[in-house]
């Protein structure tokens, strides 16, 4: 774990001392965790325009895919196979060759890449599925549903 300002790429780690600390406490630093085979988010991030701070990312915690609830990320996307999800986005990108992505994810410093053309990002979110012959009920477990039904209450035009 580290101190930092803020987030970001080009954040510098700040020391820790009693005011650093404090300062932690009153909301004015932060504390992230550095990369390496412990990160809570595996030895992938892939970052992608949102205003919810959502993200699709890895995991040490792998034994949590075989579970049929897998909500452990606060809202943001645990990925079985990062490696391959990487290899897939990088894909018109010849230089990230599959043993140039493992290896960048093994090491302990953060790599950046950036695409070279926009790679849109649909998340759908749902709580009922339905088949030929019946309908599935999920939980809701963001509590989408109470904002949806409200909003369908108002009736057409339905609010943005």
């Amino acid at each position: 774990m580290e101190i930092v300002r803020e987030f970001g790429p080009n954040a510098t780690a700040l020391p820790v001392t009693e005011e650093n600390v404090t300062a932690i406490r009153a909301g004015r630093l932060n504390i992230r965790q550095k990369p390496g085979g412990l990160n809570s988010l595996g030895p992938a991030k892939f970052i992608f325009p949102n205003a919810e701070a959502i993200y699709f990312h890895g995991t040490p915690a792998t034994q949590l895919f075989a579970r049929t609830r897998r909500d452990f990320s606060h809202g943001c996307i645990r990925l079985e196979d990062p490696q391959a999800m990487a290899e897939w986005v990088l894909r018109d990108q010849p230089e990230w060759t599959s043993d140039r992505i493992g290896e960048a994810m093994g090491r302990d410093l953060p790599t950046r890449v950036n695409l070279t053309s926009a790679l849109p990002v649909i998340i759908f979110y749902t709580t009922v599925l339905a088949d030929e012959e019946q309908p599935y009920f999920y939980d809701d477990i963001y509590g989408h549903d109470k904002a949806l039904e409200a909003a369908l209450q108002m009736g057409y035009p339905y609010p943005p």
